[in-house]
């Protein structure tokens, strides 16, 4: 048995009808689509990689620790593969809405908790690839991993046959019972040999503690209330998505001339698609600082990319700002102090000493956070690095790679990017379920178009 970090049980023990905490990614790929058995094989080959793909979650009886991975030993691949065909004419817009469809239903509870889908009948001949997986599972980075497993860098490759697998013996509840209790022994411990190691190495200590209280002053500041707009409130169950494309080229010249990351130039670029969309809305935008989560990456050179290793900075987006280059030198100044700041080690410091609590505790406490009104967060961005060289899915080249984001804790829109062969895919979430009328939530294109305009008029601010 492998049990669950804190993040990784939060994200199941948060879920409910109007939250399916799942994230997953649209792979458009040169037609034509393969065969059921084509895609089968493909995907049998892919399983010796990943234990994950055959486990499912056990609860332990009571809560009286975090969740497990088991062996299924029921496993039937035919229950994670999907296909379907868009109706004519296949254009973006459909395959769109079909994708707000999948991610807008849960996945069974029983089984392992990924999908994988085939959508045939585009319309310029192409073919999609639709990931869908847990965030329990896995984090961004581990994500991509998962979705490229099945893919080759050379359009001829040869693949070894799949493996024959025999599922471990699940647990009996018994043997849940005495392996919770032992994983609170095993965490008493570990906080005894931290404190042994504080006093045999004090000075080591003093800085770790320092940083954490540095940091920990910097997300006090999240108590503060922040403006309240149209991105935060009860959301539904239903889910819309779109994407962007941004060359990475254009977003290099941008960084070189005016200074900070790319990442500093996507969070400016995302800045004026929501500076845009609450103008639409006849919402005031003097003074205004959309605070966004932006998830920082923890796992270290070698980590098992399996489960969540991230924490989280809290980037306050400038959307007052009028000029672009003022806008941008605004979000690299932020960025650097809270980096400085060390914040998202301190929260991941607390999240870890809130991992000793069970979750017949932890669960309740999660609940009555989530349900309160969060005026302090308005989105979640996340950036991730894809691949950098063309991929291949039996023989077909991968055109694009967008990425979808789950939405909770009442923030009804999301970004993501993932960049591939020098592009940026964007992709973009949003909740339609809190106004009960789609059609009134069409306006996500207004943040996309935002977000495009946003990097032609750096481009053309360039000396």
């Amino acid at each position: 048995m492998q049990r669950m970090n804190l993040l990784d049980a939060s994200f199941l023990l948060l879920e409910d009808a109007s939250t399916p905490l799942h994230m997953g990614s649209v792979a458009i790929f040169e037609g034509p689509a393969p065969s059921h058995d084509e895609f089968h094989q493909l995907v049998r080959g892919m399983l010796p990689l990943s234990r994950r793909h055959r486990q499912k979650v056990r609860r332990v009886p009571f809560d009286l620790a975090r969740p497990v991975w088991v062996d299924d030993s029921h496993f039937n691949l035919d229950d994670h593969l999907r296909r379907t065909v868009l109706p004519a004419p296949g254009d973006d817009e459909q395959l769109r809405l079909l994708v707000g469809r999948i991610m807008s239903q849960q996945l069974d509870r029983t089984k392992p908790l990924w999908e994988l889908w085939v959508v045939e009948e585009l319309a310029d001949g192409t073919w999609a690839q639709v990931n869908k997986v847990h965030h329990c599972m896995v984090d961004g980075l581990a994500g991509i991993d998962m979705t490229t497993l099945i893919l080759d860098r050379e359009p001829e490759t040869s693949r070894p046959p799949p493996e024959s697998w025999q599922p471990k013996p699940e647990p009996s509840h018994r043997q849940l019972i005495a392996d919770a209790v032992g994983s609170h022994v095993t965490s008493s411990t570990q906080s005894l040999r931290w404190a042994a190691s504080a006093l045999t190495h004090p000075r080591q200590a003093t800085t770790r503690i320092g940083a954490t209280a540095k940091g920990a002053a910097s997300l006090a500041g999240l108590g503060r209330p922040a403006t309240a707009t149209s991105l935060t409130g009860p959301i539904g169950p239903h889910r819309r998505w779109t994407w962007s494309r941004a060359s990475i080229e254009d977003v290099q010249a941008v960084r070189r001339a005016f200074g900070g990351t790319v990442n500093d130039v996507v969070l400016a670029l995302v800045t004026r698609g929501f500076r845009d969309l609450l103008l639409s809305r006849g919402e005031p935008v003097d003074g205004v600082r959309l605070r966004s989560v932006v998830p920082v990456s923890i796992r270290r050179p070698g980590e098992s990319r399996s489960g969540n290793r991230v924490a989280s900075m809290f980037a306050e987006l400038p959307v007052d700002a009028v000029d672009p280059v003022r806008r941008l030198h605004a979000i690299s100044a932020q960025v650097t102090h809270l980096k400085d700041a060390e914040q998202a080690a301190a929260g991941d410091d607390l999240i870890g000493l809130s991992g000793l609590a069970p979750p017949v505790l932890l669960a309740p406490t999660l609940q009555i956070a989530t349900k309160l009104p969060q005026y302090s967060i308005a989105t979640v961005i996340t950036n991730l690095p894809g691949p950098p060289v063309p991929l291949y899915a039996l023989g077909r080249r991968m055109l694009h790679l967008y990425p979808y984001v789950p939405l909770g804790w009442q923030v009804r829109i999301g970004v993501a990017l993932i960049s591939y062969v020098g592009t940026l895919h964007f992709g973009f979430t949003d909740d339609h379920g809190f106004t009960g009328d789609y059609d009134s939530t069409a306006d996500l294109d207004v943040l996309r178009g935002g977000v495009e305009a946003g990097l032609t008029e750096l481009i053309e601010a360039l000396p």
